[in-house]
């Protein structure tokens, strides 16, 4: 998903596509809107969470890939699972 910015296209980062994400959603919750205005809405935010979803699986599989030895097994998977960091040996 890109975003128009004076004549040249910018990616749309993570953050502001779920800034934009919640906006959306609070105006759909107001229940203030008129029904075409809120397909719209509704149509850009199935394609918002689409993104936000292929950004956070593309993030998911670069830490996998970061943390695999040269076996091929992933290390370090502890490391989003532990209460306690300091406890990694």
């Amino acid at each position: 998903m890109a975003v128009k910015e004076k004549g040249k296209e910018k990616e749309l980062k993570f953050e502001d596509g779920l800034k934009r994400l919640e906006a959306i959603v609070a105006k759909l919750e107001s229940g203030n809107l008129p029904l075409d205005d809120s397909l719209k809405l509704f149509e850009e935010g199935v394609k918002l969470v689409r993104f936000c979803n292929e950004r956070l699986a593309g993030a998911q599989q670069k830490v996998e890939l970061l943390t695999k030895d040269q076996a091929g097994k992933v290390t370090g998977s502890r490391l989003f699972n532990s209460e306690n960091p300091e406890d990694e040996t």
